[in-house]
């Protein structure tokens, strides 16, 4: 069987993830990494999503678009071919791709959604609005059923700006963007960022952050994790080898 058919994919995925996105009433995506976090994941929630920066260490790479193209690729397509859900594969900037090619191997991984951001992974410096919005465009062109959620840096590496944020948001979105995310921004402002921008946010949860029902309550069409699950089971990994090296059981409380 195909990652395609087993994930999925194609319209009908792409339609069912689509709608999954509502203001309020947010799609939760806890962010996974290989196929058997996914199949977890999967078992609780109708939809499937990657975090690069999970994906990357669990393939012996730094985030970063440091992972080999092909490896994410293969990655996301073992992640496709072990759920029933629709899947959705952050590819950070897209690997120096062309946008056709990227939206190419997406379709074949079996994904129905991806991730691209807005900043240069080598110099994690913002990409020009007007570059992105093109980038973003010729994606959506290339694949009109993808459901791209496009990441809006300005909070982590630029210039944290409130009306930049809210500016590029609206024009990703009118290139062709299903749902906006811009990572990091203040829980305080989500509220009047959600409203400034008019369409779906895609907001973070993390530590010291308001919850995921919290989230939507502040507007939020999908909220993400990243790779925090990813870190909290490595740490909890680390607290049980070091109990093991130390003469204690990890099966014993």
């Amino acid at each position: 069987m195909s990652s395609a058919g087993k994930s999925g994919a194609g319209k009908a995925g792409a339609a069912a993830l689509r709608a999954l996105h509502v203001p309020g009433d947010p799609l939760v995506l806890p962010n996974v990494w290989d196929a058997a976090s996914a199949r977890v994941v999967a078992g609780v929630f109708p939809a499937v999503a990657t975090a690069s920066a999970a994906v990357a260490p669990a393939l012996g790479h730094l985030d970063g678009e440091d992972a080999p193209a092909d490896e994410v690729f293969a990655a996301v397509a073992r992640v496709a071919r072990a759920v029933d859900v629709p899947v959705t594969a952050d590819v950070e900037r897209g690997y120096g791709l062309p946008p056709a090619e990227v939206a190419a191997r997406l379709a074949e991984a079996g994904a129905v959604g991806c991730n691209l951001e807005d900043s240069d992974p080598a110099t994690q410096r913002l990409v020009g609005q007007e570059e992105q919005v093109e980038f973003l465009g010729a994606v959506r062109a290339a694949d009109p059923d993808l459901v791209i959620n496009a990441r809006v840096d300005v909070f982590l590496h630029g210039s944290r700006s409130f009306d930049e944020g809210v500016a590029r948001a609206r024009a990703y979105l009118a290139a062709g963007a299903d749902c906006v995310y811009p990572i990091f921004l203040p829980a305080g402002s989500a509220r009047e960022f959600c409203r400034a921008v008019g369409g779906p946010v895609n907001l973070g949860h993390g530590p010291g952050q308001p919850t995921p029902a919290e989230l939507g309550r502040l507007g939020a069409a999908r909220v993400s994790f990243g790779p925090g699950l990813h870190r909290l089971l490595l740490a909890h990994l680390t607290e049980l080898v070091t109990g093991i090296r130390d003469g204690r059981s990890p099966f014993t409380a």
